[in-house]
């Protein structure tokens, strides 16, 4: 009988600790925003919290928000981005040096 009860409690579990990718979390949005159906029946038909409905929500309009505005920030902070701008640096002190050795040639 422990045994049993074991396997409901982790079933329960496996199914409580869902984690939803990007692409179920956007019709779920979309669906509240429409406003077709309450937020609550929503949450209670794809079994999650409305506080987690309300944070994905936020998150999703911030993101557009964001987008909107043109927020490269997060963009310009990739490890590429930065090794690029670190190039550029030793490029522009090389072109300097050289540009300082050719006036120097040019007065002798």
């Amino acid at each position: 009988m422990k045994i049993k009860s074991e396997k409901v409690v982790k079933e329960i579990r496996r199914k409580t600790c869902r984690k939803y990718s990007s692409e179920e979390k956007i019709p779920i949005i979309l669906e509240g925003l429409r406003g077709e159906d309450s937020i609550a029946e929503i949450c209670r038909r794809e079994g999650i919290s409305p506080n987690l409905y309300y944070r994905w929500s936020k998150d999703f309009l911030e993101a557009g928000k964001k987008r909107l505005q043109g927020d490269t920030i997060r963009e310009a902070n990739t490890g590429e981005v930065n090794n690029l701008r670190s190039e550029n640096s030793q490029l522009k002190e090389l072109v300097a040096d050289l540009s300082l050795k050719n006036n120097v040639l040019k007065k002798v």
